[in-house]
């Protein structure tokens, strides 16, 4: 089978010496993974079966017929690559799948699907076409993520996922719909499972994340780099097998919810499941449904299960040994990965039941050994404790900007190893893919003892999708609009140039918001102290202080957002983060711990507080003889967020106007002297088109000498 498919099975390096070569290679992949997606689809015996929603979560099988053609077209219009739509109609209902469903998510819409025929000759359409694009495409070595040819590659690499997932669909039509296929052709080899063990491992500093440099194509998910310490851990010979999960079952696993964590007995409530998704008990015998047939229960296979059920099994484990039972993290699957020195595409036999080189099914769990340990790669996927996250340095590829953003959310645990079907990109040992815990892939299992909590091998920055926080994100520390500069940075830069400080041990940034300005003040301050009454806003900037990066999204129109990512690296702010203490807090209520201040900086806080006058009429207690209270504001009262009769100004007194600059004059004059009056604008993006340009007063006032 491998030599057959190694076109269609393996990922396309990047790099070479001869373009004409290559632009065969990439032919040749192009057209052998496009006739092996299409076989697949051959084990159906009749053309109702597309329209079959086998799997509740998902499409019927005929939206993944069109998909993977449509895909092609969508990203090469969007790369200008292409002129014209082929079908606009398809490209616009096989577009966009329902891969990201809650297990009681219910998709009630009625779609018009067309005919098999029909798609079959739009995608002998697309199929013309891009062959006729991959003949005259420019193409230079390496090929590099802004080539044409890199957009092929990802549309090969898309369609080698949906072989996988659509297989797992097939694998959940009735019998009578589908027909043994010579190419897909299971393992006849079944009896006893063999004793699983636990082998030590050792632990050490690992990075992980995938190199610019690296010669194989990667989704955006792989790149940037991250190191963990992993303490040293024991873990399972085998993948869990048919065997050793029965004993979970015969102990009523799914019945004892003391095994399940609070998701899991949510699902458990909603699907009253009592085994794994592809097993039947039937006349007393267990049974395992397979692509095209249903065969007596393999017990030296590899159990498949969610991640849910894996968990559950880990925990009754570790009930039954006594022992720190759980599933693996994606770091420790990487150090036994360590045990397998070579990588697709260079290996000349694969190491494990992957890339369709051996079955169209899982095998015995024994049948391929690497140090001690089996199917490290291959079989099936192996769950791990870690939910998937992007790496420092993580960017969105311009034409795929949702391939893994939308999983960034604390619900999708990464998959790893690979399964008998994967192929291309699935296979390399970089590839990172995840799904929601309670979805079903080709995936089972490996568990391992350790103390250490999963947690501190994996980060979780989860991209911040609020529309106010993001906004505010976006202004504090996102890109300059319209020649204006960054109101943050300018302000503090601006109020420094004004003082001369003889001191500069402490200063409170009152009001901080996400925190760009308390960053800037600690360039020159020794300790700042970074206060907002908003816990939601506080948690942003101490984020990104714990983390050194947070992510957000930002409107561009309607329901489309741009991905953005900042950095303390970027900023220039990681030798300054640990200065400031971010803490909730009320400006007219601070606590006394909070005073000894060299500047007070309060910028656009006086018009957003509901006293503004009892703030600044004891904030002197709080800063030393010589130093400096700087406000800065546009002053929109409202009376929302501050009654009408504690506005400092904006009304008229005896008929006569009288501003905030009296206000604030006649409240601060008792204790301080105004050193000077700035203009400072500033422009706060709603959308990519809607802004708002906005011009805030600063005034700068010191503190008089023995006036406390």
């Amino acid at each position: 089978m491998e030599s057959n498919r190694q076109y269609a099975t393996r990922t396309v390096p990047l790099t070479g010496q001869d373009p004409n070569a290559k632009r065969h290679a990439i032919k040749n992949a192009f057209n052998q993974t496009w006739q092996l997606y299409e076989s697949l689809f051959d084990v159906m015996n009749n053309d109702q079966a597309y329209f079959i929603k086998a799997e509740p979560l998902r499409h019927p099988l005929i939206f993944y017929f069109g998909h993977t053609a449509t895909f092609y077209i969508n990203k090469l219009k969007l790369a200008k690559l292409i002129d014209e739509r082929v079908n606009e109609h398809f490209e616009s209902m096989f577009a966009i799948g329902v891969d990201e469903m809650s297990w009681d998510d219910l998709d009630e819409n009625n779609y018009d699907w067309p005919t098999v025929d029909a798609v079959r000759h739009y995608r002998q359409q697309v199929n013309a076409l891009i062959n006729q694009l991959i003949d005259t495409m420019p193409l230079q070595l390496p090929i590099t993520p802004h080539c044409p040819a890199w957009v092929i590659l990802m549309g090969i690499e898309h369609e080698r996922i949906h072989l996988e997932t659509s297989s797992v669909i097939i694998r959940q039509l009735p019998l009578s719909e589908v027909t043994p296929h010579p190419e897909w052709s299971p393992c006849d080899a079944t009896g006893r499972a063999p004793s699983n063990c636990l082998l030590s491992v050792s632990g050490g500093h690992i990075s992980l994340g995938k190199s610019d440099a690296e010669p194989t194509y990667g989704w955006d998910n792989e790149y940037g780099q991250q190191s963990f310490h992993v303490e040293d851990f024991k873990a399972s010979k085998y993948l869990v097998s048919n065997q050793e999960y029965l004993e979970f079952i015969n102990a009523e696993g799914y019945r004892h919810t003391r095994f399940w964590n609070e998701e899991g007995k949510a699902w458990l409530a909603y699907t009253k499941a009592t085994m794994p998704r592809f097993w039947r008990y039937h006349d007393g015998q267990w049974l395992q449904r397979n692509l095209t047939e249903e065969i007596p229960l393999p017990l030296n296979w590899p159990v498949e299960v969610n991640q849910l059920e894996a968990k559950a099994f880990c925990n009754w484990k570790a009930e039954q040994t006594q022992r720190n039972i759980r599933l693996l993290t994606e770091a420790e699957w990487y150090l036994l990965r360590h045990n397998i020195e070579t990588d697709s595409p260079d290996w000349d036999e694969p190491p494990g039941n992957i890339e369709l080189s051996y079955f169209a099914s899982s095998c015995p769990v024994d049948r391929f050994e690497h140090e001690g340990f089996c199917d490290i790669v291959g079989n099936v996927w192996q769950w791990t404790e870690t939910c998937i996250d992007g790496f420092p340095g993580f960017q969105v590829h311009p034409l795929y900007d949702d391939f893994s953003t939308p999983t960034f959310d604390g619900q999708h645990n990464l998959i790893k190893g690979g399964s008998w079907i994967s192929t291309g990109n699935e296979s390399i040992k970089w590839s990172r893919y995840a799904f929601r815990r309670h979805f079903y892939q080709h995936a089972g299992f490996r568990y391992v003892e350790s103390r250490q909590a999963p947690e501190t091998m994996a980060s979780l920055n989860i991209y911040e999708t609020d529309e106010l926080i993001s906004q505010y994100l976006e202004f504090h520390y996102g890109a300059e609009y319209f020649s204006v500069p960054n109101f943050c940075v300018n302000g503090v830069k601006q109020c420094l140039q004004e003082i001369q400080l003889s001191h500069t041990a402490r200063a409170l940034d009152i009001g901080c918001s996400v925190g760009r300005a308390s960053f800037e003040l600690a360039r020159t301050f020794k300790h700042v102290d970074a206060i907002d009454f908003s816990a939601r806003f506080i948690q942003q900037a101490y984020s990104l202080t714990e983390q050194g990066e947070k992510r957000y999204t930002i409107k561009t129109e309607g329901e489309l957002v741009e991905f953005k990512s900042i950095t303390l690296e970027d900023l220039g702010y990681t030798s300054i983060a640990d200065k400031i203490n971010f803490v909730q807090g009320d400006a007219c209520n601070l606590k006394p711990q909070f005073t000894g201040y060299d500047l007070v900086y309060a910028s656009n806080l006086v018009d957003r507080l509901g006293d503004p006058k009892q703030f600044l009429s004891t904030i002197h207690q709080r800063i030393n003889d010589g130093g400096y209270l700087v406000i800065a504001s546009p002053y929109t009262w409202l009376s929302e967020y501050t009654p009408k009769e504690k506005w400092l100004g904006g009304f008229k007194v005896h008929g006569e106007n009288f501003t905030t600059l009296d206000g604030l004059t006649e409240t601060l004059i008792p204790h301080f002297e105004l050193i000077a009056v700035k203009e400072i604008p500033f422009v706060i993006r709603e959308t990519k088109r809607k802004f708002q340009h906005t011009v805030s007063e600063m005034t700068i006032w010191r503190k008089r000498e023995g006036n406390s």
